[in-house]
């Protein structure tokens, strides 16, 4: 708020009603739950940031150029990092977000920032949560299972090959009025494959907040309530896996996290 909220002849001067809004929000969605703290402040100065950061010795100048703005707001949560003109009782003394951001890492958790100069700064938290027992869609791709938490998925379905379209690279299908994109687990898994799919798609409609996927799979084979494990630190940085889940036949499901497939 110190950073971001500016002050009432600052938000007059601008167009802006006097009083700052902070708005807090959480909700959990699949296997995390989701902070979101949005204000409608000054947003984030590209150039003030990049400017610090090239005094402060974290990036080049040559570097500077180069980056996109997410990762420019990124470089705030370098250590020492503060924009504060004047040092205040809540910022400015240089100890700030790298606090934040190694606390909620060394929870399994993530932290982005979206900003937009005058309009204000969304910072979102992702933390997993720690429930042990999930319910989830078991689905087949190839001689392989997988498990879908059923808190992400919103419908199945069975589509056919010509329902397939294509938009911007990517393959879609129109969904209740809406162009929802399709992912292929198969390829993105690198699941083996024995036997190619004849003309119909099994599909699980999954969603992360107001964004949808199609998860395109071969077969459903049902519901079901599973111990939730995680894989260990030695499989820390598996793209799209939140862990695994041994069913009563000794086959290991790996557990599909839908929020990173849709990011």
């Amino acid at each position: 708020m110190d950073h971001g909220i500016e002050t009432p002849d600052v938000r007059r001067a601008n167009g802006k009603n006097e009083e700052g809004t902070v708005l807090l929000k959480a909700y959990h969605s699949g296997n995390h739950v989701f902070i979101d703290i949005e204000d409608d402040g000054a947003g984030i100065s590209r150039d003030r940031v990049l400017k610090k950061a090239i005094k402060n010795g974290i990036i080049s100048e040559k570097e500077a150029g180069s980056l996109t703005d997410k990762q420019v707001f990124g470089l705030i949560f370098a250590s020492g990092f503060s924009t504060a003109e004047k040092i205040s009782d809540i910022s400015g003394r240089g100890v700030g977000l790298d606090v934040v951001k190694n606390t909620i890492e060394s929870l399994g958790g993530t932290v982005t920032i979206d900003s937009e100069l005058g309009r204000g700064s969304i910072f979102s938290i992702q933390l997993p949560l720690t429930l042990s027992i999930i319910s989830v869609m078991l689905v087949e791709i190839q001689k392989e299972k997988f498990a879908i938490p059923l808190s992400s998925i919103i419908e199945t379905a069975i589509i056919k090959k010509e329902e397939i379209l294509n938009a911007h690279n990517q393959k879609v299908i129109d969904f209740r009025g809406k162009v929802v994109p399709l992912l292929f687990l198969k390829e993105l898994f690198e699941v083996p494959v024995h036997k190619e799919a004849d003309g119909y798609y099994s599909v699980v409609i999954v969603r992360k907040g107001d964004k949808m996927a199609g998860l395109v799979v071969d077969s459903f084979i049902g519901q079901q309530e599973v111990v939730l494990k995680s894989l260990g630190n030695y499989l820390s940085n598996i793209f799209a896996i939140s862990g695994a889940t041994i069913l009563g036949d000794g086959q290991v499901a790996l557990i599909v996290d839908c929020n990173a497939l849709i990011k």
